[in-house]
């Protein structure tokens, strides 16, 4: 289990605000080069109007944490997203965002990996265990990403146990269970990546 804290991210601006990277997978690969497998970031977008970043290589998949957005891929219908609903996209549709709000993301190269996005909503003190993804379809690898969106708790992995603060993650790979704990109330997201 490897523990992160905003001191661990990289932060960038784009067109419509900035993104904090959390995670890149692997860790020699590049953003701007658009050779790695995995990436999980989160954004603020500032702008009233956006549009995001083409990806034709990648799948995408979205959850807002505050605020509220209204997106629109290739021209279709406007889809309204309320915090801690995921959407999963492709990332080469032209998408175009209304609203402004803070986000989680991950990314993922098509072909080559799948994920999901767990939402985990605390409204009082509590814990919660989340089994780490097993080989699956191929996939031999396999790592959860937990981010503590709100709150503070802590992540136990093992005999391993860290603090949870808003803004710090975990990351952790083969077997087990991860169990979390807030002290109050409290939000985070799950990121599972097979890869």
């Amino acid at each position: 289990m490897i523990h992160l804290t905003e001191k661990d991210y990289a932060v960038s601006r784009w067109s419509g605000g900035t993104t904090t990277q959390i995670a890149l997978f692997p860790p020699e690969s590049s953003y701007a080069g658009r050779d790695f497998l995995w990436r999980v970031s989160s954004g603020v977008v500032e702008d009233g109007e956006s549009a995001c970043t083409p990806l034709p290589d990648y799948d995408r998949h979205l959850l807002l944490l505050e605020g509220s957005l209204l997106l629109r891929h290739d021209g279709g219908e406007p889809l309204p997203l309320d915090p801690y609903q995921p959407h999963a996209f492709d990332g080469g549709a032209e998408t175009v965002s209304v609203g402004r709000c803070r986000d989680f993301n991950l990314m993922l190269r098509k072909g080559k990996c799948r994920g999901e996005l767990r939402p985990l909503r605390f409204p009082e003190a509590g814990e919660a265990s989340i089994p780490l993804p097993a080989p699956a379809d191929g996939l031999a690898h396999t790592a959860l990403l937990l981010y503590c969106a709100r709150g503070s708790g802590w992540a136990a992995l093992d005999a391993g146990r860290v603090p949870l603060a808003a803004g710090a993650c975990v990351i952790a790979s083969g077997g087990g269970v991860l169990r979390l704990g807030f002290q109050g109330p409290g939000d985070a997201v799950a990121a599972a990546v097979w890869y």
